[in-house]
């Protein structure tokens, strides 16, 4: 198959990036193919906030997949129950029936091939990627939209092999309690382990958060400032991409929780819903039917499973495929391994990036829906010039 622009990835990032090129940049949709292994577009972004227990987002109603800002308001209608203080922030069921609307309304479902591209390369006339299944697709031009979501993070103490010590953020998991009450120990401090606990509780479960720093509220993942010239102008002037990559680390609220569930949790700790403990774990054991789980400076404690809710590695994603692209295209990285592009999010004249890979020079907002958005930007921006 042979189009112009091939999207790798059919997530946030992907599919907005594709509403973008046949909305605004005025491209042919029989010109645009969106290849992602999942049964249906976004379907990583559906099961892990479902399994979070998420409720409302943490990002206002401007941040959504479709081009008009105010798209997301419009279509919520009179149903002023869907969004949420502060900023008017979308029902996890208003977004996702949103971006339905926005799949529906450019088709992008018809342009959706499900498969894994497992290798790429750049020749004279483009790009030609190769999917698990054996097929290629030739395109003048792709877009990496690679997420970090099938790399989760797991610590060192804890087994991969064990039924009852899961990830809730791995690929297929299936490690959440029966209806029977368990005993729960979810380990993380930030937004998906304070929802995965809260959803516990609300299940009947005896959870306990363990986490290794207290509660940092912050209402998003990077200062709005980002998303302008308030930071960025300087973020942008700073030709060495190790400090930008210091930047990016001092700016991200990692392991942060927004007001509303940091209000949820301590009425959950207050009544003794959730159980809290600051603690560094160091291993987990297994006792016959039961789990001991020992941390420094703490009692053991007797659980029958362990949630981790430990965000993703923060290698660069695109594993094995991104590698061979690097070398057999001598694309440009900085130390940490990530890509140097230029301002079009251009890593090679026939390759755009965008979400984690396009961090060097987004910033820290580059993983976000806001960071899909001003990609979606710079690539239509570049198109029209």
């Amino acid at each position: 198959m042979n189009v112009d622009w091939l999207i790798i990835g059919g997530g946030i990032h992907g599919v907005h990036i594709a509403a973008c090129l046949i909305g605004a940049a005025g491209l042919a949709p029989g010109q645009l193919r969106i290849v992602d292994p999942a049964e249906r577009l976004l379907d990583r972004w559906r099961v892990c906030t479902a399994t979070t227990g998420m409720t409302y987002l943490r990002s206002p109603t401007v941040h959504h997949l479709d081009l008009n800002p105010f798209s997301l308001r419009r279509f919520a209608g009179d149903a002023l129950e869907q969004l949420a203080p502060p900023y008017d922030r979308p029902s996890l069921a208003l977004f996702n029936a949103h971006c339905a609307r926005v799949i529906e309304m450019y088709g992008l479902d018809a342009l959706h091939i499900r498969d894994r591209i497992v290798a790429c390369e750049v020749n004279e006339g483009g790009v030609v990627a190769r999917g698990a299944t054996g097929d290629e697709l030739h395109a003048r031009h792709a877009v990496l939209a690679i997420g970090a979501s099938e790399q989760p993070n797991w610590p060192q103490w804890a087994p991969r092999n064990h039924t009852c010590v899961r990830h809730v953020f791995e690929p297929g998991f299936d490690g959440w309690p029966s209806a029977q009450p368990e005993r729960v120990a979810v380990i993380g401090g930030g937004i998906t382990a304070g929802q995965v606990a809260l959803r516990l509780a609300r299940e009947g479960h005896r959870v306990h958060l363990i986490s290794r720093h207290s509660l940092r509220e912050h209402q998003f993942d990077s200062h709005p400032g980002w998303l302008g010239p308030r930071y960025m102008s300087g973020f942008s002037r700073e030709q060495d991409h190790a400090r930008r990559r210091a930047v990016i680390g001092q700016a991200r609220h990692r392991g942060s929780v927004p007001p509303d569930v940091c209000r949820s949790l301590r009425q959950a700790f207050r009544d003794g819903l959730v159980a809290w403990r600051k603690a560094e774990v160091q291993e987990v054991i297994a006792e016959r039917d039961k789990l001991c789980l020992h941390m420094q400076g703490m009692e053991p404690l007797e659980i029958d499973r362990v949630l981790l809710a430990t965000g993703f590695a923060p290698a660069r994603p695109g594993g094995a495929m991104i590698d061979n692209l690097i070398e057999s295209a001598s694309l440009p990285c900085a130390q940490c391994g990530y890509p140097i592009v230029d301002e079009a999010l251009r890593w090679h004249p026939r390759i755009h990036v965008t979400g984690p890979l396009a961090e060097l020079e987004l910033g820290p907002a580059s993983r976000t829906i806001a960071g899909a958005r001003r990609a979606a930007e710079r690539l239509v921006d570049a198109l029209r010039q």
